[in-house]
């Protein structure tokens, strides 16, 4: 557990926050779960609203140290950054198994927003974005306009989102052997990289056994 106070009242508090809510945790809990007193979330946050706007930005902050972007050498062709890109993103959303609880906060942050929405898009999720956003107009020669780059941005993070926000109900849509096989992590990066590159005229037409797609293939460097 950390030792400095503030940083033990986030880490409380953003359990409390991921399993209760914001009126369901309480300072009082997570006060004594940080071995803090009541006193010091006045002391650090001013009021309890605060607290909770900075464990949401600090359970973001944390995924993001934990699952960080690549780091691409010069010259890394822009389909393979993207599925880098998408395969980062799908980690950080899904994890390992039960997805961990700055996951689970910031789903419902972003389910039911509340002020700490607006600054954990300023924060984090726009810079990411922009780097998505940055890629595609690699991929497309820069001959789209950004409101349509913005579009498609938003079309790839809606397919992975949907595993982190319906995973239930993909699991009831696809039969158990196909979940395993076709629906991991890696797969799905290398579907909506492959959809993606497709869909804008860059990438081999969708079809084919979907099994033998790699992500380092000449198919989706070829766009380079």
């Amino acid at each position: 557990m950390p030792e400095d106070a503030r940083d033990r009242i986030l880490l409380a508090a953003g359990q409390a926050f991921a399993e209760h809510g914001f009126e369901g945790a309480t300072v009082r809990d997570i006060c004594l779960a940080a071995g803090a007193n009541v006193a010091a979330v006045n002391y650090y946050f001013g009021d309890k609203r605060r607290l909770y706007i900075e464990s949401v930005k600090h359970a973001h902050r944390s995924r993001v140290e934990q699952v960080p972007l690549p780091m691409w050498p010069a010259g890394t062709p822009a389909a393979e950054r993207l599925h880098d890109f998408v395969d980062n993103m799908l980690e950080r959303m899904l994890g390992f198994g039960q997805p961990p609880w700055q996951v689970r906060l910031m789903m419902r942050e972003v389910l039911q927003p509340t002020d700490a929405c607006r600054e954990l898009v300023e924060d984090y999720i726009r810079p990411h974005f922009d780097v998505l956003l940055g890629i595609l107009d690699e991929i497309v020669g820069g001959r789209l306009p950004f409101a349509e780059l913005r579009r498609i941005g938003l079309s790839i993070v809606g397919q992975c989102f949907l595993y982190r926000a319906a995973g239930d109900v993909v699991g009831m849509l696809v039969p158990p052997d196909e979940l395993a096989a076709v629906h991991t992590p890696r797969r799905i990066a290398e579907h909506v990289t492959r959809f993606t590159l497709a869909a804008l005229g860059t990438g081999p037409v969708i079809g084919g056994d979907a099994a033998d797609i790699d992500p380092t293939s000449p198919s989706l460097k070829a766009v380079e």
